[in-house]
């Protein structure tokens, strides 16, 4: 059974917090504002945070710039993940993975059925590895990213969480 173990310090983990929207700003952004504060709430630290149009190479230079900060360990991402005309955020940073991570879109999906129906299948959030960075790009509703920080994240990025977590794999992502 999952469960935070007590006897292990916590080590806070440093974050990107990257918005994709064509009508959000900072004083619209309740997304970032979520994922900021659930961050902080939990000991870590937010390194980045940025607001950039639904535009593919804006997207990759924020991407690519915050994945070589070595102050980043993980890069989350909300917008652009749905299928309008603008929505490029999946098919923008998914070709920047090294590895697939696609139990987290299951599980998220899973997560996001019993709040909202069915209504899941129009996300394609997705997640990987670029380098040595976590990165995970979530839909760009604050519930939606709330249910990933709630319920996927943040045990993940707590190192006291068994059995296994993101943050004790983390000196081993750069094996070759």
């Amino acid at each position: 059974m999952p469960k935070i173990d007590e006897s292990i310090p916590f080590e806070p983990v440093g974050f990107a917090v990257v918005i994709v929207s064509d009508t959000r700003d900072a004083t619209n952004d309740k997304s970032g504002d979520l994922l900021e504060a659930r961050i902080l709430e939990a000991g870590h630290e937010v390194v980045e945070r940025h607001i950039v149009k639904d535009d593919p190479e804006a997207i990759r230079v924020v991407v690519e710039s915050a994945v070589q900060n070595h102050a980043i360990d993980a890069l989350i991402t909300s917008g652009g993940t749905g299928f309008t005309g603008r929505d490029v955020t999946p098919e923008t940073i998914e070709p920047l993975f090294d590895k697939r991570m696609d139990g987290f879109s299951a599980v998220f999906h899973r997560i996001s059925f019993d709040v909202i129906g069915t209504s899941t299948v129009q996300s394609r959030c997705t997640a990987g590895l670029i380098g040595t960075t976590f990165v995970f790009v979530l839909p760009g509703s604050p519930g939606a990213c709330r249910d990933a920080w709630d319920q996927i994240l943040r045990d993940q990025f707590d190192i006291r969480f068994r059995p296994c977590n993101f943050v004790e794999i983390m000196p081993r992502l750069s094996e070759r």
